[in-house]
């Protein structure tokens, strides 16, 4: 059959959300870092269909199935890969091109040409910024007080005069439709080219990957425009990228990230310890935005500017998040317009102490709210606490549902009692609402768990724990693994030829380990995605590797131990051999007693 390119398939599966899309078919609610729901592939009375943010997947603990989004498509719309590409890709409004000519396709071939332009020009406006020209670029770093490594962090650059950069990709060999598509240079009516950016300072914007997409250029005077960004392209659809996420994914961010407003936000940020930070390109959160966000960390800090436009885009990027189920809070900023100016002038453990106190998305609205009503007033002071049911009544948990009503009912003096009647009623009436949208779920194949073969429960912890590090995507430990374990240390045959085709992604140059589920056969899917949902408790992956090297090196050596006392206790074994074998025997046992 024939099949759309890698790095195609790839695109629309980082444009389509999992959690979104199976929450079209499936009611989920979120648990930990994960969400759970009735199994669509069999009935049950208890959710064990469990769906990964994280990791973008599926698996039922129930009956066994699972995936990433195409297969869940494929599953519960009965079509074939293809077709759930092509539905996904007309979701994410992606243009697909045709498949008879789709390796051979123009767009494709101009999207890696101006990927290289970018690479190229990023390099070149670094490197321009170090030389004495750039003598008013180095002044304003200077005066930022940004330092090499955080230049360098962010391959912050300078451009240069009317044309040098067009001039410096003609002598690279890249032709004029492969600059103009980049956005970086544009032809005036009298065919001369110009270059886009001319005495800015530079900042490129990259891809989760690390691929530079675009650029932002500051003007260094008084001239207009302040900033000037990349305009959409072949590779560069704002929506869909967060500035900084590359930088941050080096650092620990899965428990916290903050979302700002601009380049020097999160740069500043970032050159003062704080690495968690990323920012909205300059445009309201979209929902691709938010998807990134809620894949890479637990909880979420607003920390837009405190002016019009600022609350205006929080208050947007709020109903986004919360309708994504993520875990928000506000950072409540005063003394300073944006956090790059506040960290600059309070310092970092100020800064690191509002976000330690930012606000839920409740006490952000009722604040909100409080401000626009006048409490002396009755009928105001009615509305606020009408609005405040409401809010309270859209919260799932029982028990911080009680503390708002508790805070609320002493603040503003009003009767716990009358506050429940009212979120009381609301909840029951839309838990009304909800019984008369519900449908059955589709009628799909149960998939029958296979009988395994004689293999122990241990043998298979131990080679599921191996492939779920390996499924961590980190070529330093596959050469470590690879060097001590070969394909034929698998002993269950299943995670035999998952380990097989895991090595030959590396073997390949391919990291980026999350395409190989497409490729798996229906059994292979659903024992990986078994893998890749449980928690192995791994603290330590290098400590992992050397106990589980050990423990494979203690069976060979058992498994040779056994051998030799076998052949030992044949009459015919010649005296010659007989030694050879004692010997060998005996440093075995002495290889054991250390490993013990």
């Amino acid at each position: 059959m024939a099949r759309y390119s890698d790095e195609i398939i790839d695109d629309v599966r980082q444009s389509n959300d999992i959690v979104d899309v199976i929450s079209q078919y499936v009611r989920l609610k979120r648990s930990g870092r994960n969400y759970f729901g009735l199994c669509p592939f069999h009935n049950e009375k208890s959710p064990s269909f469990s769906v990964s943010p994280e990791k973008q997947i599926f698996h039922c603990f129930g009956c066994g199935v699972g995936g990433n989004v195409f297969t869940f498509l494929t599953k519960i719309e009965g079509i074939n890969f293809v077709e759930a590409v092509q539905l996904l890709a007309e979701r994410a409004n992606i243009q697909l091109p045709t498949l008879e000519n789709n390796m051979d396709s123009a767009k494709e071939a101009l999207k890696a040409k101006v990927y290289k332009v970018n690479e190229f020009t990023a390099n070149y406006y670094h490197e321009n910024l170090y030389k004495p020209e750039s003598k008013i670029a180095q002044e304003y770093v200077k005066k930022r007080k940004l330092s090499n490594e955080t230049l360098k962090s962010f391959q912050i650059g300078f451009s240069g005069k009317f044309d040098e950069l067009y001039r410096e990709l003609k002598k690279q060999g890249f032709e004029d439709r492969e600059i103009l598509e980049s956005g970086l240079v544009n032809k005036n009516e009298r065919g001369q080219f110009f270059d886009q950016y001319r005495n800015r300072l530079m900042f490129p914007i990259c891809d989760v990957r690390g691929r530079v997409i675009a650029f932002g250029g500051r003007v260094l005077d008084d001239s207009k425009p302040k900033y000037i960004n990349s305009p959409e392209n072949v590779v560069y659809s704002k929506g869909r990228h967060l500035y900084g996420l590359n930088v941050a994914k080096k650092y620990d961010i899965n428990k916290r990230l903050l979302i700002v407003e601009g380049y020097m936000d999160v740069i500043s940020l970032h050159q003062r310890d704080i690495h968690n930070v990323v920012a909205s390109l300059g445009t309201a959160l979209t929902q691709q935005q938010g998807y990134l966000l809620r894949n890479n960390t637990e909880q979420i800090i607003l920390s837009y500017d405190s002016d019009e436009a600022g609350q205006t885009a929080k208050i947007r990027a709020m109903e986004i998040l919360q309708n994504m189920g993520c875990d928000i809070r506000v950072l409540q900023m005063e003394g300073a317009k944006d956090p790059d100016e506040y960290v600059i002038k309070y310092g970092n453990a100020r800064f690191q102490n509002l976000v330690d106190k930012a606000i839920s998305v409740i006490e952000f609205k009722v604040k909100i709210l409080r401000q626009s009503l006048n409490l002396e007033s009755t009928n105001d002071k009615i509305k606020f606490l009408n609005e405040i049911a409401k809010l309270i009544s859209k919260i799932d948990n029982s028990m911080e549902r009680e503390v708002y009503i508790e805070k609320i009912a002493k603040e503003y003096d009003v009767s716990k009692e009358a506050i429940y009647a009212e979120v009381n009623k609301l909840t029951y009436r839309e838990s009304k609402d909800e019984k008369l949208l519900s449908k059955s779920k589709p009628v799909v194949r149960h998939i029958e768990k296979k009988e395994t073969d004689n293999v122990s429960e241990a043998t298979k912890r131990r080679e599921n724990t191996v492939l779920a590090i390996l499924l961590l995507g980190d070529r330093n430990i596959y050469e470590i693994i690879k060097q001590n374990i070969t394909i034929q240390d698998f002993k269950y045959e299943i995670d035999k030829k998952i380990a097989e085709k895991l090595y030959e992604e590396f073997e390949n140059g391919n990291s980026n380990i999350s395409s190989i589920i497409d490729n798996l056969s229906e059994e292979e899917q659903n024992h990986i995605t078994m893998i890749m949902a449980e928690d192995y408790g791994i603290d330590d992956v290098e400590k992992a590797i050397d106990d589980i090297i050990q423990s494979y090196e203690k069976d060979k050596l058992n498994e040779r131990k056994i051998e030799i006392l076998e052949l030992l206790e044949e009459n015919t074994i010649e005296e010659n051999k007989k030694k050879e074998l004692e010997k060998e025997l005996n440093d075995i046992i002495i290889k054991l007693a250390k490993i013990r």
